[in-house]
C-alpha cells in the first residue's frame, strides 16, 4: 500500500487524495494530528486513543479512531508503519504538520481577542 511506511519514515504528498485539503479536517481529525505531533515518537493506535480519552474525559471507540487515522493515511496527513506483526505505529508526516500549523494559525488569528476577554 502506497500510504504505508515503516515507523521513523518521512511520507511525502506524493501518494496523498488531490482534493483533501486541512480545511476539510474534521475536529476530531484535528484532534489525533495534535497528538500525533505532541508524542514525539511512533504511538501505537491505543496510545493515540488513550491520549484522546484523556482529552475528551470519555472513551474513543475504536470504531472512530481507526477509520479516521486510515483517512489521515490516504490523505498523506498521517503515515502508518508496523512495529510488530500486530501492532501498528502513526507518525504525523510533514503535510500534517503543515494541515496543523495551518489550522492553529487560521484559529488565532480569529480568536486572539478571546483570551484577552476571558
Amino acid at each position: 500500500m502506497g500510504s504505508e511506511t515503516t515507523a521513523g519514515e518521512a511520507r511525502t504528498d506524493t501518494d496523498a487524495l488531490p482534493n483533501k485539503k486541512p480545511a476539510d479536517l474534521s475536529k476530531f481529525q484535528l484532534r489525533i494530528l495534535a497528538v500525533l505531533a505532541d508524542a514525539g515518537d511512533a504511538p501505537k493506535g491505543v496510545t493515540v486513543k488513550r491520549r484522546l480519552q484523556e482529552y475528551y474525559s470519555s472513551d474513543v471507540n475504536p470504531g472512530q479512531l481507526y477509520p479516521n487515522l486510515n483517512e489521515l493515511v490516504e490523505t498523506g496527513f498521517v503515515a502508518k508503519g508496523q512495529k510488530d506483526k500486530r501492532t501498528n505505529a502513526y507518525e504525523i508526516t510533514n503535510d500534517g504538520q503543515q494541515a496543523l500549523t495551518s489550522e492553529v494559525k487560521w484559529l488565532a488569528a480569529r480568536t486572539a481577542g478571546v483570551a484577552e476577554e476571558a
